[in-house]
Protein backbone atom coordinates (compact mmCIF):
# COMPACT_ATOMS: atom_id res chain seq x y z
CA UNK A 1 0.00 0.00 0.00
CA UNK A 2 1.05 3.59 -0.47
CA UNK A 3 0.28 6.73 1.56
CA UNK A 4 -3.14 7.47 0.00
CA UNK A 5 -4.16 3.83 0.61
CA UNK A 6 -3.15 3.98 4.27
CA UNK A 7 -5.04 7.26 4.71
CA UNK A 8 -8.14 5.90 2.96
CA UNK A 9 -8.25 2.69 5.03
CA UNK A 10 -7.58 4.60 8.24
CA UNK A 11 -10.52 6.91 7.49
CA UNK A 12 -12.68 3.85 6.76
CA UNK A 13 -11.70 2.50 10.17
CA UNK A 14 -12.75 5.74 11.88
CA UNK A 15 -16.07 5.69 10.05
CA UNK A 16 -16.80 1.99 10.67
CA UNK A 17 -15.68 2.07 14.30
CA UNK A 18 -17.00 5.51 15.25
CA UNK A 19 -17.52 4.86 18.96
CA UNK A 20 -14.04 3.35 19.32
CA UNK A 21 -12.36 6.13 17.33
CA UNK A 22 -14.08 8.83 19.39
CA UNK A 23 -13.32 7.12 22.72
CA UNK A 24 -9.70 6.59 21.65
CA UNK A 25 -9.32 10.32 20.95
CA UNK A 26 -10.91 11.26 24.30
CA UNK A 27 -8.82 8.85 26.35
CA UNK A 28 -5.62 9.67 24.46
CA UNK A 29 -6.08 13.39 25.10
CA UNK A 30 -6.69 12.69 28.79
CA UNK A 31 -3.65 10.40 29.11
CA UNK A 32 -1.34 12.92 27.41
CA UNK A 33 -2.66 15.74 29.63
CA UNK A 34 -2.44 13.83 32.92
CA UNK A 35 0.63 11.73 32.03
CA UNK A 36 -0.82 8.96 34.19
CA UNK A 37 -3.89 6.72 34.36
CA UNK A 38 -6.40 6.10 37.09
CA UNK A 39 -8.03 2.79 37.87
CA UNK A 40 -11.12 4.10 36.07
CA UNK A 41 -8.97 4.88 33.01
CA UNK A 42 -7.67 1.29 32.98
CA UNK A 43 -11.26 0.05 33.11
CA UNK A 44 -12.08 2.33 30.15
CA UNK A 45 -9.17 0.88 28.14
CA UNK A 46 -10.39 -2.66 28.83
CA UNK A 47 -13.94 -1.69 27.89
CA UNK A 48 -12.68 -0.16 24.63
CA UNK A 49 -10.72 -3.31 23.78
CA UNK A 50 -13.30 -5.94 24.73
CA UNK A 51 -16.66 -4.17 24.30
CA UNK A 52 -17.79 -6.71 21.69
CA UNK A 53 -16.59 -9.69 23.77
CA UNK A 54 -18.58 -9.70 27.06
CA UNK A 55 -16.81 -12.71 28.62
CA UNK A 56 -13.33 -11.29 28.01
CA UNK A 57 -14.53 -7.86 29.16
CA UNK A 58 -15.83 -9.19 32.46
CA UNK A 59 -12.67 -11.20 33.17
CA UNK A 60 -10.39 -8.30 32.28
CA UNK A 61 -12.40 -5.88 34.44
CA UNK A 62 -12.15 -8.28 37.38
CA UNK A 63 -8.37 -8.43 36.99
CA UNK A 64 -8.01 -4.66 36.59
CA UNK A 65 -10.09 -4.08 39.75
CA UNK A 66 -7.44 -5.94 41.80
CA UNK A 67 -5.04 -3.00 41.32
CA UNK A 68 -4.98 -0.12 43.76
CA UNK A 69 -5.30 3.48 42.62
CA UNK A 70 -1.92 4.64 43.90
CA UNK A 71 -0.01 1.84 42.15
CA UNK A 72 -1.84 2.42 38.85
CA UNK A 73 -1.01 6.12 38.91
CA UNK A 74 2.60 5.55 39.97
CA UNK A 75 3.31 2.84 37.36
CA UNK A 76 1.62 4.65 34.47
CA UNK A 77 3.24 7.96 35.39
CA UNK A 78 6.63 6.22 35.41
CA UNK A 79 5.84 4.57 32.06
CA UNK A 80 4.87 7.83 30.38
CA UNK A 81 7.41 10.20 31.93
CA UNK A 82 10.69 8.48 31.15
CA UNK A 83 12.08 10.30 28.11
CA UNK A 84 12.95 8.05 25.20
CA UNK A 85 12.05 4.99 27.27
CA UNK A 86 12.63 1.81 25.40
CA UNK A 87 9.56 -0.18 24.47
CA UNK A 88 10.45 -3.25 26.51
CA UNK A 89 10.86 -1.07 29.61
CA UNK A 90 7.41 0.45 29.07
CA UNK A 91 5.83 -2.97 28.49
CA UNK A 92 7.49 -4.39 31.59
CA UNK A 93 6.31 -1.46 33.72
CA UNK A 94 2.71 -1.75 32.54
CA UNK A 95 2.69 -5.53 32.89
CA UNK A 96 3.37 -5.22 36.63
CA UNK A 97 -0.27 -4.15 36.88
CA UNK A 98 -2.84 -6.90 37.32
CA UNK A 99 -4.66 -7.68 34.06
CA UNK A 100 -2.24 -5.84 31.76
CA UNK A 101 -1.08 -8.13 28.96
CA UNK A 102 1.07 -7.00 26.02
CA UNK A 103 -2.18 -6.49 24.06
CA UNK A 104 -3.72 -4.18 26.70
CA UNK A 105 -0.36 -2.43 27.15
CA UNK A 106 -0.38 -1.76 23.39
CA UNK A 107 -3.77 -0.05 23.71
CA UNK A 108 -2.53 2.16 26.55
CA UNK A 109 0.67 3.12 24.71
CA UNK A 110 -1.19 3.73 21.44
CA UNK A 111 -3.74 6.01 23.11
CA UNK A 112 -0.90 7.90 24.81
CA UNK A 113 1.39 8.17 21.77
CA UNK A 114 -0.30 7.29 18.44
CA UNK A 115 2.65 8.67 16.51
CA UNK A 116 4.94 5.90 17.76
CA UNK A 117 2.62 3.08 18.84
CA UNK A 118 -0.04 0.86 17.32
CA UNK A 119 -2.27 -1.94 18.52
CA UNK A 120 -0.92 -5.45 18.95
CA UNK A 121 -3.30 -7.22 16.57
CA UNK A 122 -2.85 -10.37 14.53
CA UNK A 123 -4.14 -8.67 11.37
CA UNK A 124 -1.60 -5.85 11.71
CA UNK A 125 1.19 -8.38 12.18
CA UNK A 126 0.05 -10.29 9.11
CA UNK A 127 -0.12 -7.10 7.01
CA UNK A 128 3.44 -6.14 7.88
CA UNK A 129 5.31 -9.33 8.77
CA UNK A 130 3.36 -12.21 7.24
CA UNK A 131 1.88 -15.18 9.05
CA UNK A 132 2.06 -14.75 12.83
CA UNK A 133 4.12 -17.22 14.85
CA UNK A 134 2.51 -19.49 17.44
CA UNK A 135 2.29 -17.67 20.77
CA UNK A 136 2.23 -14.29 19.02
CA UNK A 137 1.26 -12.07 21.94
CA UNK A 138 4.58 -11.69 23.75
CA UNK A 139 6.39 -8.45 24.64
CA UNK A 140 9.22 -9.40 22.25
CA UNK A 141 6.82 -9.84 19.34
CA UNK A 142 5.12 -6.52 20.11
CA UNK A 143 8.50 -4.78 19.98
CA UNK A 144 9.17 -6.49 16.64
CA UNK A 145 5.78 -5.33 15.34
CA UNK A 146 6.50 -1.77 16.51
CA UNK A 147 9.78 -1.72 14.59
CA UNK A 148 7.95 -2.68 11.40
CA UNK A 149 5.05 -0.28 12.07
CA UNK A 150 7.42 2.63 12.69
CA UNK A 151 9.49 1.86 9.62
CA UNK A 152 6.35 1.82 7.44
CA UNK A 153 4.99 4.95 9.12
CA UNK A 154 8.28 6.82 8.62
CA UNK A 155 8.42 5.78 4.95
CA UNK A 156 5.02 7.41 4.37
CA UNK A 157 5.37 10.23 6.93
CA UNK A 158 2.36 8.97 8.89
CA UNK A 159 1.64 8.03 12.49
CA UNK A 160 2.10 4.39 13.46
CA UNK A 161 -1.57 4.33 14.50
CA UNK A 162 -2.69 5.35 10.99
CA UNK A 163 -0.80 2.38 9.53
CA UNK A 164 -2.24 0.07 12.18
CA UNK A 165 -5.86 1.20 11.66
CA UNK A 166 -5.51 0.90 7.89
CA UNK A 167 -4.15 -2.65 8.05
CA UNK A 168 -6.78 -3.70 10.59
CA UNK A 169 -9.72 -2.30 8.60
CA UNK A 170 -8.43 -3.73 5.32
CA UNK A 171 -8.10 -7.19 6.93
CA UNK A 172 -11.61 -6.95 8.45
CA UNK A 173 -13.09 -6.05 5.06
CA UNK A 174 -11.18 -8.79 3.24
CA UNK A 175 -12.24 -11.51 5.70
CA UNK A 176 -15.90 -10.45 5.61
CA UNK A 177 -16.13 -10.77 1.81
CA UNK A 178 -17.96 -13.91 0.64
Amino acid sequence: MDKPDYLMWSKKYDKAFGWQAQRERELGTKFRKNKALTLKDLASVVEWKFKAEPEKLQRAQELIARNNEEKVQRITSQTFSVPNADDMYRLNCLSTLEGISPVIASVILTFFDPRNYGMFEQSVWKGLLGNPPPGLFTPQNYVRLLQSLRKTAAKHNLDARVIDKALYKKAVDETSKP
